[in-house]
């Protein structure tokens, strides 16, 4: 891998079918943070929406069925053809696209709203992302996304390392849950201040800020995780508005 490669490419590469098979309905995904990213989305029946670092499609295809017109892109191949498969006959456009460079290919002021689900920990810096997604959304559109409580992260030594809660720090860790071999996936830590003043920066106004609850649903399927979540969150889900 190269210095300049995505940290999400080669991780997500490595494991993209057992990814997208388990995915719709693990829980932390199907009954924490989907449940929460899309309720702040609401309607988007008649919509433009650019699904960024889309990932396998879920939330791509959830919004299409819901009327949206969606562009999604993700920046690893093997997702993008997966999104394809998953998204087939929908009003769907997917194509490869890196977040952390300019997202040229589309138009000033040319969508309704913009969905990042769990895609932003992968990018070192936040505040040329929130300014693309501000630059391609119409006026009063809106920006949806969810990412790593970085409380919650920091509190964790495996993740700060030797780092103070203030610095942004990139770590890794095997997953468990997406069968094995456990994926090796990187990501970043930063301070809750430099993602919402990231967005004040970029011209976007906070509506909403959400840290989650689990789904009812979640303790038959998950009690020990359903009980961890219950008392502190993983991920914040976040609105913003233009």
């Amino acid at each position: 891998m190269t210095s300049d490669t995505p940290i999400a490419k080669p991780a997500y590469a490595a494991f993209a079918d057992r990814y997208d098979a388990l995915a719709p309905t693990k829980p932390h995904n199907a009954l924490y943070e989907r449940p929460a990213s899309l309720a702040l989305v609401g309607d988007v029946a008649g919509l433009d929406i650019l699904d960024a670092g889309c990932g396998s499609g879920i939330c791509t295809e959830k919004l299409a069925r819901a009327g949206g017109r969606i562009h999604a892109f993700d920046v690893t191949p093997e997702m993008t053809a997966l999104a394809r498969q998953r998204c087939a006959g929908l009003d769907v456009a997917i194509r490869e696209g890196d977040m952390s460079k300019p997202l040229d290919w589309i138009a000033d002021g040319s969508v309704d709203g913009v969905l990042c689900s769990l895609a932003l920990d992968y990018v070192e810096n936040l505040q040329p992302v929130f300014a693309e997604f501000h630059r391609v959304s119409r006026p009063g559109g809106w920006l949806v996304f969810s990412m790593g409580h970085p409380m919650r992260d920091w509190a964790d030594v495996r993740t700060r390392g030797r780092k103070t809660y203030f610095e942004t720090n990139r770590w890794g860790m095997y997953w468990s849950g997406f069968g094995e071999p456990n994926p090796y996936v990187e990501s970043y830590r930063r301070p809750l201040g430099d993602i919402l003043n990231g967005l004040a920066g970029t011209g976007w106004t906070l509506d909403r800020f959400v840290e989650p609850h689990p789904v009812p649903e979640m303790e038959a399927v998950d009690p020990r995780h359903f009980a961890e979540l219950s008392l502190a969150p993983a991920f914040i889900c976040v609105r913003a508005r233009k």
